[in-house]
This record gives C-alpha cells, sequence and structure tokens, in this order.
C-alpha cells in the first residue's frame, strides 16, 4: 500500500535520457534535446496533472532563472497550446520558494528566496496549509530530496535520446525504498510519462 502521509506532498518532475541523464555532457544548459519531445501531448498531458494540484512551485536559481525568463511570455502568445498557457499562468500566479545563497531579493512576484537545504525548505513548508510543492526541473534540489528521502511523488518524462555522457539523476548512496508506479504513459517520438509514489 503506497501510505500517503496526511498533508501536503512533495513532487518532483524532471526530464531523463534514455541513458539516464538530465544534462548534455558538454553543455548542462543546453536543453535542444528535449524540445522535440517536450512538445508532445503526452509531456504537455503529464506536466498539466503534476501542476494543477500544486499550490508551490519550488526552484534552484539557475532553473527560475530560465523558467521565469520564458514561461511568462507564453501567456498571450499567438498560438500557444492551451495546456502550455495554462502552466505558465499557474506558473505566474503561484508561490514560488527559490533555493539561492546569492541572491538578496526575489526579482519575481510571489516569490520568496532561500538560503537553507531543501529538505528543511520542504519540512518548513509541509508544516503549512496548502497543495503538492513542486519541484520543477532543478536537479541539484531533486537530488537533495532524494538523498534525504524527502520525495513523496518522482514524475519522469523519459526521451529516446541517448546522451552518452552527462550528470545522472540516481548516483550512487541514495537510501534504499520501494517505489510504486501510479501512472505510465506512452507517446509520440517514443516519449514516456512515469508516476512513482514512495513506499513507507
Amino acid at each position: 500500500m503506497t501510505e500517503q502521509s496526511a498533508g501536503r506532498r512533495v513532487v518532483t518532475n524532471l526530464a531523463l535520457s534514455l541513458d539516464g541523464r538530465y544534462a548534455a555532457p558538454d553543455n548542462p544548459v543546453d536543453m535542444s534535446w528535449v524540445m522535440p519531445y517536450a512538445v508532445s501531448d503526452v509531456a504537455r498531458d503529464h506536466l498539466t496533472s503534476l501542476w494543477e494540484p500544486a499550490t508551490t512551485a519550488l526552484l534552484g536559481r539557475v532553473n527560475a532563472e530560465g523558467f521565469f525568463g520564458f514561461w511568462p511570455t507564453v501567456i498571450g502568445m499567438e498560438g500557444a497550446d492551451p495546456r502550455d498557457e495554462g502552466f505558465a499562468k499557474w506558473l505566474v500566479d503561484t508561490d514560488k520558494v527559490v533555493l539561492s545563497s546569492t541572491l538578496d531579493k526575489a526579482p519575481w512576484e510571489r516569490t520568496t528566496v532561500v538560503d537553507k537545504s531543501a529538505a528543511e525548505v520542504v519540512g518548513d513548508l509541509k508544516a503549512t496549509e496548502g497543495g503538492d510543492i513542486l519541484v520543477l526541473s532543478s536537479a541539484s534540489v531533486i537530488k537533495a530530496l532524494l538523498a534525504a528521502d524527502k520525495v513523496d511523488r518522482l514524475a519522469l518524462t523519459i526521451f529516446p535520446v541517448l546522451l552518452g555522457g552527462g550528470p545522472r539523476l540516481f548516483g550512487d548512496g541514495l537510501p534504499a525504498g520501494q517505489w510504486t508506479l501510479v501512472s505510465q504513459a506512452a507517446g509520440e517520438h517514443g516519449t514516456l510519462a512515469l508516476v512513482y509514489d514512495r513506499v513507507r
């Protein structure tokens, strides 16, 4: 049985290559390998299912700068997919927490900058009222939460690309534990959307 603790869930979402990488070896900020698959129906529906029950977005600084630089421009964009626009509106309107030791104040609305460990921050957030806490593609934050066994729901999109190197999500030394598959979808171009819940 999946034990859903009362209160808020920590939900993490990340795109992975078939060889388990979340970034290319030569240029970790180049996400061009993701783009052909991220615009597929299965990937868009997957993201929608994650943000709809969430009331807080948790990101690292680098990801925050990328997300907040791009997504607000999608609102009202001609020809934008309604699911992309829905996510963009949610991201602007929801409470956001950005983990950073270098930012003094948030240049974005409804955003709190925190210089604490990811595990401490989700502990604080879980003590408050609200929906899911969604960690959006911030690999460093997700890895820290996995290492601290603080992830309740692990959402992955697997894209049929071998990057041949680069950082992995699952390194050695993670706490052993069981997960149960709660949803799976296969889409265009061989994209897989998988959602696992932590069995406690």
